[in-house]
């Protein structure tokens, strides 16, 4: 075991200065959850926390089943308001009991390829392994309950990672340590397929090899909805 001992919100300030010093974000470029052992809740972010900057006390924790201030042991909900995408962050957990951790993030190399018409190609067994499909979510404007829903819905079949178009991307994963990965992954494999279409040889670029593929059972693909 060598990730960050303990507590989910040192966890998930470790992932948000991890991000933000890889530079796949900027300042506040996104928001992270975890649930709660044992508890109808998450920690989440608050609105407009740094990611890099992170603390116990930049994190609320929310009720799963109303979206409302939960009361963690002995001490009274803190007065900070969360996240302005909580909602996305609650219809991904009501949609997948298998999921205990959501990273959200303005990923830049993502994000460019989406504006560009471009997919997010698998190219590595790594990309394979963590990632196995990317979906892209259509633009809705974002803390919208139209958002969320529709990135839940399309989250439903089991796929983790999701790039929202325009605005950012979803990664999940049954630990925080699992989304953490999967959120570096995801960048790598934009930031290849960036540098083989600025090489004028991205229809060149071979996928990840059907032979791994069928070894973790499920082919990686790519879906736009």
């Amino acid at each position: 075991m060598n990730y960050v001992p303990g507590d989910l919100r040192d966890q998930l300030a470790h992932v948000g200065y991890d991000v933000v010093q890889a530079g796949l974000v900027c300042g506040s470029g996104g928001n992270l959850s975890a649930r709660i052992p044992d508890e109808d809740a998450i920690w989440v972010t608050a609105s407009g926390a740094w990611l890099d900057r992170l603390s116990r006390a930049s994190f609320a924790p929310v009720r799963v089943t109303d979206g409302e201030l939960a009361t963690i042991g002995a001490l009274p909900p803190p007065r900070i308001e969360p996240t302005s995408e909580l909602a996305l962050h609650l219809a991904l957990y009501r949609a997948r009991p298998d999921v205990n951790a959501v990273v959200h993030l303005h990923p830049q190399t993502a994000l460019l390829l989406d504006a560009l018409g471009e997919h997010i190609r698998i190219v590595t067994t790594d990309h394979a392994f963590y990632l196995r499909r990317v979906s892209t979510v259509p633009f809705r404007l974002p803390g919208t309950t139209e958002l969320a829903a529709l990135t839940a819905a399309m989250a439903a079949d089991g796929t983790d990672c999701l790039v929202l178009s325009q605005h950012g991307c979803v990664v999940m994963g049954d630990s925080v340590e699992l989304a953490h990965k999967r959120a570096r992954n995801l960048e790598e494999a934009a930031a290849l397929t960036y540098q083989a279409l600025v090489a004028g040889r991205l229809e060149n670029l071979r996928d990840c090899p059907e032979e791994f593929l069928d070894r973790i059972s499920g082919p990686a693909a790519v879906t736009t909805v």
